[in-house]
């Protein structure tokens, strides 16, 4: 099936870019574009993409609102910005967001972002993910995540751990030994018992947990 985006971003230049990055992909197609977070939220409700690729500073309404604002909707939202400063990207990932990438990350990046999300995961920039992630950790954020609904087994503990350090799915499976296909199955259970939505709530939530350590 093909990926249908929508592009949010003030730039006219920017949106032009990443459509021809995007629709050089033969299971990519740009359904629309938004020059501001309210027309962004407009355009989604309208034309019910996939998969939203939001700048977080746009006039009206932040990509962050927007986020919160297409939370529930079956459309996925991805971050795409030139900033990397921490509470824009942590407050994106809490609104909703289930992937967050630099607009210098690179085309490859940026279309394995749209993938991902469509297929029910997350990426994020790994320079991102980490730095976030630790610095939760070294702030001292308690830890506001609610317990498992069911305790974590040995092998999910060692995911979730392997997810916070910023592992894709693909990493996991060749360092345990497993199919990828049992890793993503294994991510699914994670989910449910951890009651979030993607594996970037899984990382958060182990590092917020203290699980990752000092380290």
């Amino acid at each position: 099936m093909t990926i249908r985006v929508l592009l949010a971003d003030d730039q006219a230049m920017i949106r032009a870019s990443l459509r021809i990055i995007l629709e050089d992909q033969p299971d990519i197609t740009v359904v629309a574009e938004a020059c501001d977070g309210v027309q962004a939220i407009e355009q989604a409700r309208e034309t019910a993409p996939d998969v939203c690729l939001v700048d977080v500073q746009m006039p009206r309404l932040d990509g962050i609102d927007v986020a919160r604002a297409l939370a529930d909707a079956p459309t996925r939202v991805v971050m795409v910005t030139t900033f990397d400063l921490d509470e824009y990207v942590y407050g994106a990932l809490r609104g909703g967001a289930v992937g967050f990438v630099l607009k210098d990350a690179g085309p490859s990046l940026l279309v394995e972002a749209v993938r991902a999300a469509y297929a029910g995961d997350a990426l994020i920039s790994p320079s991102i993910t980490l730095r976030l992630l630790r610095h939760l950790a070294d702030r001292g954020v308690r830890a506001r995540a609610r317990p498992p609904a069911q305790p974590l087994s040995a092998r999910e503990t060692e995911i979730v751990r392997a997810v916070a350090r910023g592992r894709t799915n693909q990493e996991i499976a060749d360092e345990l030994f497993l199919s990828l296909s049992t890793v993503k199955g294994y991510v699914s259970g994670i989910l449910v018992k951890l009651g979030v939505r993607s594996r970037v709530e899984i990382a958060a939530w182990a590092w917020e947990s203290r699980m990752m350590g000092a380290g």
